[in-house]
């Protein structure tokens, strides 16, 4: 279900938070959803449990977890799809903004976006 990219510059806890997000995003994690355990998920991908426990822990701060004693995490139900679209036009906002620092136009920016929007279709379809 979870794919590590060893070579990815992005640390491994924080590939691990963001394809969890994503999965909450698409509808494949719903809310009370048992995520697999530290050891089971560490075993699978090859990774130190602690990582593991990181991403969770991480998630779980910021209000995308809960953990039941003995039992697990689980993906809270607390509005998910509107927190992830704010942290992810903020983080797109960002980008924004180190682009125009780096002088790239406006027009340059719209363009990019309409092509991604375009090669994706719509999802609601």
């Amino acid at each position: 279900m979870f794919i590590i990219k060893p070579q990815s510059r992005l640390p491994i806890f924080e590939q691990l938070k963001a394809q969890i997000l994503e999965f909450i995003a698409l509808g494949i994690l719903a809310p009370d959803d048992k995520l697999p355990s530290v050891r089971s998920l560490a075993a699978e991908l090859a990774i130190n449990p602690n990582t593991v426990a990181k991403a969770y822990q991480e998630l779980e701060l910021q209000g995308y977890l809960y953990t039941v004693a003995g039992k697990g995490c689980f993906i809270l139900d607390n509005h998910l799809d509107d927190q992830i679209k704010q942290v992810k036009l903020k983080e797109f906002k960002e980008s924004v903004g180190e682009l125009k620092r780096h002088q790239i136009g406006e027009d340059e920016v719209i363009t990019a976006v309409k092509e991604v929007y375009e090669e994706a279709g719509d999802p609601h379809d």
